[in-house]
């Protein structure tokens, strides 16, 4: 069975990034693409890296932590990294809520900073 590579343009139009982005990854170690001259060949592993990546990204995960949770996997396996990932699902998770206390608080203060000035106007 004949595994599918993707072409460095390919795996940036897949995942909807940047060849900079795409380059920096490989800097960094998160994918380690198969090199035929030049060119760059993404198989599966590395397309389910790129999956991983990006939705540790969305979730507000820093690279390095991302880079450091795949390394379990390739030194310790499954259970080990899915410990990880609990305890980093946590930190992230009390990030987020305090990130959406702050919000709240800098939109109440806004909405009444505006009504303060909407009524010196119309006073």
């Amino acid at each position: 069975m004949t595994e599918t590579k993707l072409s460095f343009k390919e795996m940036c139009a897949e995942f909807e990034v940047t060849p900079r982005t795409l380059r920096y990854y490989e800097y960094i170690e998160l994918l380690q693409p198969e090199r035929q001259g030049r060119s760059r060949f993404y198989g599966p592993r590395d397309v389910a890296r790129m999956k991983l990546i990006l939705r540790g990204r969305k979730f507000g995960f820093q690279l390095e932590e991302i880079r450091q949770w795949l390394l379990i996997y390739d030194k310790e396996g499954d259970a080990a990294q899915n410990r990880a990932f609990i305890e980093m699902a946590d930190h992230q998770l009390k990030e987020l809520e305090h990130q959406r206390q702050q919000i709240d608080e800098a939109m109440e203060e806004l909405t009444d900073l505006r009504k303060v000035t909407l009524n010196l106007l119309d006073g």
